[in-house]
């Protein structure tokens, strides 16, 4: 399964969850305010157990609704479209789920409830008055809040990373911490010449279009987004995820495959294919969040400035993409890609030189 699906299915599993869950905390609730000693008293026919299966029940369906919408619908298909635009849609599409949810459970209720037959008179008049009752108001209410902030998450989520928000929901980076991780970073070949040709906001557009095209086989390959910088895209890699299948060079054909996919899109829209180069290298950073008002995460350490310069050397060999020896190492290899060693090379601003290697896949070594 690929990861940009495990990653909705995961997404949507916790609203599962955490929806059904919220069945349960309201049925407490309830329960408990039946309980206090302003309230009027329970009816005669009042279970708990009813109550809590209903609630749990309205939730699950709900988040199997909701969920599906939110998740595979409205947070992918409308991820170009405002934030408020998305809300509106799930308000409206809330508001929807809410009346099928309550006449499903009317259906079902109403014959247990009633013990007629909801096609018989009697049977309607019960369900009308199911429908009516003000508890449906005050579970809309509840639900809208449960569901306002799901979707808020999922914003959330899209704007920092999913693996990033919830590395800063359980502070794993309060304290800078050391890891090893790969790194990529990525950028558009001739980005002066063709902002130049299509002017700011074509060109803008083109970004925009160029990075969505990139995400899916960045997930794919267990890749993370870790910075945008102009028409530089930075994705960094844990270092056995990267290793594994050699995800980390894997994901750069890939997207070269992608942009090959979408090329008439981009020459129907901008009159050109946009290309592309990137160095890879891999080594011990410090990661750790900063800022007050803003809040991320960052990476430092020689492993970046050392990325950032076997990038830079692309251009002078003329190759696509270039890879440290030091990672070259770690990669298996069996029989996909060819390298060719370009020598030791003393970086820019570096003392110590650094091996490189261009890559290309065996069965295209041209």
């Amino acid at each position: 399964m690929r990861t940009s699906m495990r990653l909705k299915l995961k997404q949507w599993s916790w609203i599962v969850l955490a929806w059904t869950c919220m069945g349960i905390v309201f049925s407490v609730y309830d329960h408990l305010l039946l309980k206090t000693e302003n309230a009027a008293g329970v009816a005669a026919d009042y279970s708990f157990k009813v109550l809590l299966v209903k609630n749990m029940a309205a939730g699950l369906i709900a988040s199997l609704l909701g969920g599906t919408l939110m998740v595979f619908y409205v947070n992918n298909k409308l991820q170009d479209r405002a934030y408020a635009y998305t809300l509106l849609v799930v308000a409206f599409s809330f508001v929807l789920i809410v009346a099928i949810i309550s006449a499903l459970m009317g259906l079902v209720l109403v014959p247990m409830q009633t013990g007629v037959a909801i096609t018989s008179d009697e049977g309607q008049d019960a369900f009308i008055s199911f429908m009516k009752d003000p508890s449906h108001v005050k579970a809309g209410i509840a639900w809208f809040f449960v569901v306002s902030v799901t979707q808020l998450f999922l914003q959330i989520s899209h704007k920092f990373g999913p693996e990033n928000f919830w590395n800063i929901l359980r502070g794993k980076y309060n304290l800078p911490k050391e890891e090893k991780k790969i790194f990529m970073f990525l950028d558009i070949n001739s980005s002066t010449s063709i902002a130049e040709q299509l002017g700011d906001k074509a060109y803008h557009s083109l970004l925009k279009d160029f990075f969505a095209d990139l995400t899916v086989p960045i997930l794919n390959n267990k890749g993370s987004i870790y910075q945008y910088v102009g028409d530089e895209v930075i994705i960094s890699w844990k270092y056995d995820e990267g290793i594994e299948n050699d995800h980390c060079v894997k994901c750069f054909f890939d997207m070269k495959s992608r942009l090959e996919e979408n090329k008439e899109k981009y020459m129907h829209k901008y009159g050109l294919v946009p290309s592309f180069k990137a160095g890879i290298h891999c080594g011990e950073v410090i990661g750790g969040e900063v800022g007050i008002i803003k809040r991320d995460i960052t990476y430092s350490g020689n492993v970046l400035n050392t990325t950032s310069r076997i990038l830079a050397k692309c251009g002078e060999f003329r190759e696509e993409i270039l890879a440290s020896s030091e990672l070259l190492a770690a990669l298996k290899f069996p029989g996909t890609y060819i390298s060719r060693s370009l020598g030791s090379i003393q970086l820019r601003g570096k003392n110590q030189q650094v091996i490189l290697n261009s890559l290309v896949p065996a069965n295209n070594p041209n």
